[in-house]
């Protein structure tokens, strides 16, 4: 089983970034999925979650307006879009996903920097 993240990087405020979720080993599609976040010093925070067929999602107030969620369970793929990013968004993002949310990523770095 993997949840393989990717699309981390340095951007300046303003920008934006993608965020890819490849899932293996398990039925990805049966599945709701969440996205978390853990900047330094801080606790992991839930940033947005959708339902396994992507019927529903939701967001943290802190990112509501700016990120959106999707999926594509064709691919075994979920996305993490960020537009307006912000230093406060600065943070490892993880994806999650999973019976009883079991299954973790090993997570990917974004940095909001001028």
């Amino acid at each position: 089983v993997q949840l393989v993240e990717s699309g981390g990087g340095l951007v300046q405020p303003g920008g934006s970034l993608t965020l890819s979720c490849a899932a293996s080993g398990f039925t990805f599609s049966s599945y709701d999925m969440r996205w978390y976040r853990q900047a330094p010093g801080k606790e992991r925070e839930l940033v947005a979650g959708i339902t396994s067929a992507g019927g529903s999602t939701n967001y943290a107030e802190s990112v509501k307006g700016r990120f959106t969620i999707s999926r594509d369970n064709a691919k075994n793929t979920g996305y993490l879009q960020m537009n307006s990013l912000k230093p406060d968004d600065t943070a490892v993002y993880y994806c999650n996903s999973g019976r009883r949310y079991r299954y973790w990523g090993q997570g990917t770095q974004v940095t909001v920097s001028s």
